[in-house]
């Protein structure tokens, strides 16, 4: 066999291989990388056949033998690193070579094999080039060395979310020169790899995925610290982003000029939406301090002029006594009754989403829907009930103390009115008859219930007598005189 055939088989076994690897994998890089084996394999063929078929001058001749040979060299050197690296049979990059790390191995192993095996002397007859190239190409060169490094280190990730040097995004590319970072705001920021080798690199993904977010929130001087952060605690509760695990907590800042500041500290699973979980959070937290009646105070150097005058108590009763009178509920009490209740009654403020009671928690009062819907939740997510303006609450908890047996949480901004069970006793020692007309409709509500969850053909002697005993239970808890006339 001659030199010229020996070269054509050699390429020819070159080609087929990497075509047959090629063909097999399902690997994308893979089947990338080595269409430029294949090319080269096709390019040294045509170069062997050339040289055996045309007579060319001596000089010229062993010049394009030389080139053909390295061309060659690098095809099985491509061909046998990513072989070797990369998985055949599934379509991702390893962890540890990334691209541009497989490249360096690979131009690496050309160039050992190209002046040392084969003895070319590159490193020798370009030098002055080699020095030339280097200084006009030194930003050029120090990105691709800097982005090397990068995928070794792996001080990030693609599709991690990273700060550098004021630039804050998600990691969408790795190349040679730079790193892309798209911003929340859907912007791409091209940074050289050489800015972000010299940049502190802060990592949000890493090494959890939980990220910790911080708030701050001033609140009054006249509120003890342990019951605001016992409010802070609960908003952050009422927060669908913020992770239960880890817990969240809350420390004193600052005392402020105006307010004692405290800094709400939470988890989030998702950097990206860390605007909206403060967001979630900070609204939670208004609502919560106002229902706890806690201040969030105008800064001391401004005056706020408030020309609106307090409600007078007599006033806030009438008000609250009109909000329970066409409800069902209260439906059977006298005026004077109703506005005995309403003294004694409590606004509370509700943002969207958040509970207003919990199921498994401790009974003990009521809610009546003054503004906005609720919503009747088992522990499952299936919903029980939706309720508007007039509807009520939780009355089984505040006449009999027991368990919240749903959990209730608003729909929309609601304003409710809440009455506890030591408000209706205060009211029931005075006014019996309160609580025996009251449990009458309690009775005939659940009896309504239970009819429709077990039999239709439940009558009125089923309502007296569940009427019978949920009395005898409200003047259990409520320690109220005997009143089933026994």
């Amino acid at each position: 066999m001659t030199d010229t055939s020996l070269r054509m088989a050699i390429g020819a076994g070159v080609l087929l291989l990497a075509l047959g690897v090629r063909a097999a994998s399902v690997n994308r890089l893979v089947r990338r990388k080595l269409r430029l084996s294949s090319v080269l394999a096709i390019v040294y063929i045509l170069a062997s056949y050339a040289l055996g078929r045309f007579a060319l001058a001596p000089d010229m001749a062993a010049r394009v033998l030389s080139v053909n040979q390295l061309c060659m060299a690098l095809a099985i050197i491509n061909l046998i690193v990513v072989v070797a690296i990369n998985p055949l049979r599934a379509d991702r990059m390893p962890e540890r070579f990334p691209n541009i790390v497989q490249d360096t191995i690979i131009i690496g192993l050309f160039l050992i094999v190209a002046t040392v095996v084969m003895q070319e002397k590159f490193l020798t007859t370009s030098a002055v080039g080699a020095v030339v190239i280097g200084f006009a190409l030194q930003d050029t060169l120090g990105n691709m060395f800097a982005g090397l490094a990068i995928q070794v280190e792996k001080p990030f990730r693609v599709g991690h979310w990273v700060g550098v040097g004021g630039h804050e995004g998600q990691v969408s590319e790795v190349t040679w020169r730079a790193t892309k970072l798209r911003t929340k705001q859907g912007n791409l920021v091209v940074l050289p790899n050489a800015f972000i080798s010299k940049e502190a690199i802060v990592n949000y993904s890493e090494p959890a995925v939980p990220t910790r977010l911080e708030i701050d929130v001033g609140v009054s001087y006249g509120v003890p610290p342990n019951q605001v952060k016992a409010a802070l605690l609960e908003a952050v509760g009422n927060a669908p982003l913020a992770l239960p695990d880890p817990l969240a907590d809350v420390v004193i800042a600052d005392f402020g000029a105006s307010a004692i500041i405290y800094r709400v500290r939470f988890w989030v699973n998702d950097y990206s939406r860390d605007g909206t979980s403060r967001d979630q959070v900070r609204s939670a937290v208004y609502y919560a301090l106002r229902r706890h009646g806690y201040e969030i105070p105008f800064p001391m150097q401004v005056e706020i002029p408030r020309p609106e005058e307090p409600e007078r108590v007599s006033e806030r009763i009438d008000r609250l006594s009109r909000i329970l009178a066409p409800v069902a509920l209260f439906a059977p009490l006298d005026p004077q009754q109703r506005s005995e209740l309403a003294a004694r009654a409590v606004e509370r403020l509700y943002g969207e989403g958040e509970k207003i009671v919990r199921q498994g928690d401790a009974g003990g009062s009521m809610f009546v829907i003054h503004r906005g819907r609720v919503r009747v939740v088992e522990e499952s997510g299936r919903e029980l009930a939706v309720f508007g303006a007039g509807g009520y609450v939780g009355e089984m908890s505040m006449l009999t103390g027991q368990p919240r047996s749903a959990t209730v949480e608003a729909v929309e901004e609601c304003q409710i009115v809440e009455l506890t069970a030591a408000s209706l006793r205060e009211v029931a020692l005075a006014n019996p008859e309160v609580v025996t007309r009251i449990s009458a409709v309690v009775a005939e509500r659940q009896a309504d219930l239970d009819r429709q969850k077990a039999e239709a053909a439940a009558g009125r002697p089923a309502v007296a007598e569940a009427h019978r005993s949920l009395l005898a239970r409200i003047q259990d808890f409520l320690r109220l005189p005997n009143l089933l006339g026994d």
